[in-house]
Parts: structure tokens; sequence; C-alpha cells
């Protein structure tokens, strides 16, 4: 079964704009969405997430670098990358909109293979970001107090079942456990060996 295709919102007020990018987009398996401002951005992302959203910043009412706040400030959407797209190409523009929490930045007139390759960088960084914060959320897991039977060195897991340390591990990491003996054990139970 394939994977869903990744969702792009794309706000801007310019409707060339979105019929080219969308078209473009949507022949490489992208899943768009479209909004012409602020409010029907904050109307959509009621009902779905984008993977990736992809910003004007010059739009009638509130322009990209506040939407872009707005968003960056609300624990639902603070998470989605924001590509800013403008003819805006000075310094001061570019870093005004990493400040308002862009992760990227594309002048207009834009070059559609260089969106598609933004738009995968950072897709793809979306992707490992969130594979990490998974990989430390089940490394938690492994962390903390684990109550230990002091007599056959079984642990107590969340579910109040004591089970083999092994075991635990195993099922919480992917890390593979061995056994052998350590000298004071081997020569407890058997001895001295030559």
């Amino acid at each position: 079964m394939r994977e869903k295709d990744p969702r792009i919102l794309i706000v801007d007020d310019e409707p060339s704009n979105i019929m080219i990018l969308r078209g473009f987009l949507e022949q490489h398996d992208f899943d768009v969405s479209v909004a012409m401002d602020g409010g029907q951005t904050m109307q959509i992302l009621e009902s779905c997430r984008p993977e990736l959203i992809l910003l004007d910043v010059m739009m009638p009412g509130m322009d990209g670098f506040e939407l872009c706040r707005l968003l960056k400030e609300d624990k639902e959407t603070a998470d989605i990358p924001i590509i800013f797209m403008t003819s805006l190409s000075s310094v001061e523009n570019k870093i005004s909109g990493f400040e308002a929490g862009g992760v990227d930045y594309i002048t207009k007139p834009f070059q559609p293979l260089e969106v598609l390759a933004r738009v995968h960088t950072h897709l793809t960084l979306q992707r490992q970001k969130m594979e990490l914060k998974q990989a430390m959320a089940e490394l938690k897991v492994l962390t903390g107090i684990l109550p230990m039977c002091s007599f056959c060195k079984n642990i107590r897991d969340k579910d109040d079942k004591w089970i083999r340390l092994e075991q635990y591990i195993s099922s919480h990491s992917e890390a593979q456990v061995s056994h052998g003996l350590c000298p004071e054990c081997l020569k407890k139970h058997y001895g001295k060996i030559s």
C-alpha cells in the first residue's frame, strides 16, 4: 500500500501563483490545499494539518510574517514548517521571516524545481525530527526507576506485571541481551577453572 501524499498548504492572494504552484506540486504527488489569506488559512487548519506551508509575505489584511507568528504561538500548528514566498529579497526581510518562525525563504518569481527541492528538503527534515522525537519518547521508557525483585531480578513493568529484565529490554529497545558469567559468579558456581 502506498503512503499518503504529503499535504501542502499554499497561502497566496495571487491566483496565477496558486495555479502554477498547485499544478506543479500535484504533478509531483502532493496533496495541495489553498488559502488566499490568513482567515482562510485558520479555517483550513481547523480541519486538516498540512505537513508544510508555502506562505506569501505580502497579503491584504494579515501579512505572512504576522500569520507565521500566530501559527508558531499555537501548539497545534507550531511544528508545521513554513517556507516564505515573496518578491521581497532584502536581507532584512529574510531575517524577519526567520525571526517569525519560517524555515526557508523563496524569492519570486520562483523556479518550480527550486520550490520542489526546498519542499522535499523540509519534508525530510520534518520527518526526521518526528522520528527523533518518537525515539526520544521511547528512550524515556528506559529511564527512571525500575522496580526490581531482589531475588529473581524480574522487574515490574508499567502494567504492574513482573517480567524478566531481558524481556523488558527487548520490548522497549533494539538492544539484544546475551548471557555470560562475571568472574565472581564463575568462581562461586564453578570453582577454579584453569
